[in-house]
């Protein structure tokens, strides 16, 4: 059976065993009926090597439509299925609408929402709490899987979370900078700073008392500065959240004391973009999403990136040997 399609099954139209209907990654609800379709099909190519008769009946009839071949292989029709999911030309989708009325699958109308760069990749029953942060510098990416980031305290997640001695060392470092007295003020500053916060010049010349958070990238690892394309990765990562706003769907805290969560930028999410871009692994071991698995594959099989090479060092592996002295 080829991976693509088995991928698909496994991942995508998964249904859940005690529900009629379940939902894929993405809010769509699947067909069990079609979801079984699709398996006893895929067990029957297993032995066969023979495609469902009746397949290519199933396509719309329009010119465009009839100029591109019904799937011969599980591999195409994964294409076929992958490429309506995410709603490409309406000529395309045509074709397409076929194969998946063969299965009962979700048409291009029930799809219209899917958009792997958008749309929200977390189960909002694991997620704690959502950041909306200030433009980040290029300073605070460390590396291609870590961001600084800084968020207003007085937005209201975090305003009634500030301790009272910060915001008092925030009042007197004002009044200590309005009469010059420097010394003083850095040394509030520093109170404030090892307290997780700092205060910051603001658009209006103003001081803004800001809150920071240290965030590593949920269910990515990517190459240490130190490794092939550890460079590359941090600076694809600058280029994509340099001076913008993001938002971080928190889930969980790791043994460094960092954020672990979900980032976005400008409708991006951060970890595709990184996946896709051959920068970074999935990591599997701390996240079993099925979609960051599939992105990985695609930039494997297009040798993008880091897969450019034909066995690249695992970073968690790379770290255990440093540890190890190897």
């Amino acid at each position: 059976m080829g991976n693509a399609l088995r991928f698909l099954y496994g991942g995508f139209f998964k249904p859940q065993s005690d529900e009629p209907d379940s939902l894929g990654p993405h809010g769509v609800t699947i067909s069990t009926v079609g979801v079984s379709a699709l398996a006893h099909d895929l067990s029957q190519f297993d032995i066969t090597s023979q495609v469902p008769q009746g397949l290519s009946q199933h396509v719309v009839s329009s010119k465009k439509a009839q100029t591109k071949p019904p799937p011969k292989t599980p591999e195409d029709a994964a294409k076929l299925i992958t490429q309506t999911l995410k709603n490409h030309e309406k000529a395309d989708v045509e074709v397409h609408t076929g194969h998946l009325a063969f299965y009962g699958l979700p048409l291009p109308h029930t799809l219209v929402e899917v958009e792997t760069s958008s749309t929200p990749a977390y189960q909002p029953q694991h997620w704690k709490f959502e950041l909306h942060t200030l433009p980040v510098d290029a300073k605070a990416v460390a590396d291609g899987d870590g961001i600084t980031v800084y968020v207003d305290a007085r937005h209201r997640t975090e305003s009634a979370n500030v301790p009272r001695e910060v915001h008092e060392s925030a009042i007197r470092r004002s009044k200590a900078r309005a009469v010059k007295n420097y010394a003083e003020a850095d040394a509030l500053q520093k109170n404030i700073v090892d307290a997780g916060y700092r205060v910051i010049n603001g658009p209006n010349n103003d001081d803004i008392l800001v809150r920071k958070y240290r965030i590593r990238l949920r269910g990515i690892d990517a190459p240490e500065s130190e490794m092939p394309f550890g460079k590359q990765a941090k600076e694809e990562l600058v280029k994509l959240v340099q001076g913008k706003s993001l938002k971080v769907c928190i889930y969980d805290e790791d043994h460094y004391n960092r954020s672990v969560g979900d980032v976005y930028c400008n409708g991006t999410f951060v970890q595709e973009f990184m996946l896709k871009k051959g920068l970074a692994w999935h990591y599997v071991a701390h996240d079993q999403r099925p979609e960051f698995a599939l992105w990985e594959k695609e930039a494997r099989a297009a040798r993008v990136g880091l897969w450019a090479s034909s066995n690249p060092e695992k970073p968690w592996e790379w770290r255990k040997n440093r540890r190890n002295g190897v």
